[in-house]
């Protein structure tokens, strides 16, 4: 798979060249500074995967990603998390929030190379938040868990954490099937669980309790080959 990467920033680039260096699939055929030059490539080479800042001189990301190919895959890079609700306009791969871990591209690069090169990438799941004054778009597989505080809800995400105004019914209502309550104050999103011990989740290194009353829940969807549920 053909990718070039589109930032202008020397120090991003060489980040995720030093990335993709980790995944054979991948071969970097080009970087540029200037979207215009990339354009002017992309007119010219076949190019399967952009890495794709967004916020550039003499034209954005957002309007490059607009003129390339349908079939050109695309992730959005930037440093920028209000940029967020507009490039989920433009459909693509994932949207990374710098600075850029490299957990979190392996985990971008997983969800690309499992997709079927043929058909178009699936659209992931989304949520609209409102936080403030201000409303987030994020993708469901993002969310790592839900933190209930008073009238108050966390969504922790890999990258950040948005503070929303509401209870645990009205976010478990939109969430999709992978989401369970694990306790009055915890929503987890089960495919990010690592492993379960007595009374205890991990999420990695995150360590979170499990409600008394939601115990035999959590352990019918985790026991080894139980399938997965409804809530």
């Amino acid at each position: 798979m053909n990718a070039i990467i589109v930032d202008d920033e020397p120090r991003a680039i060489e980040l995720l060249r030093s990335y993709l260096s980790h995944f054979a699939a991948i071969r970097l055929v080009a970087t540029f500074r200037n979207g215009l030059n990339a354009f002017e490539f992309l007119t010219k080479e076949k190019v399967d995967l952009v890495f794709l800042d967004i916020n550039m001189p003499h034209i954005s990301g957002i309007s490059l990603s607009k003129m390339i190919p349908e079939e050109t895959r695309v992730v959005f890079t930037t440093a920028y998390s209000e940029y967020a609700v507009e490039s989920y306009e433009v459909q693509a791969v994932d949207y990374l929030l710098k600075p850029i871990s490299l957990d979190r591209f392996t985990r971008t690069m997983a969800k690309l190379l499992k997709q079927d090169p043929g058909k178009a990438p699936a659209a992931p799941e989304t949520l609209l938040l409102k936080s403030g004054s201000r409303i987030y778009r994020i993708h469901t597989d993002e969310i790592k868990y839900l933190e209930k505080d008073g009238n108050y809800m966390t969504y922790h995400l890999a990258d950040t954490r948005i503070l929303t105004r509401e209870p645990v019914h009205k976010a478990l209502e939109v969430l999709p099937a992978s989401f369970l309550q694990v306790h009055k104050s915890f929503i987890v999103n089960l495919d990010r669980v690592t492993g379960l011990e007595k009374e205890i989740l991990y999420l990695g290194d995150i360590r979170l309790p499990v409600g008394a009353t939601f115990k035999a829940r959590v352990l019918e969807l985790l026991t080894p080959g139980s399938p997965r549920g409804t809530r």
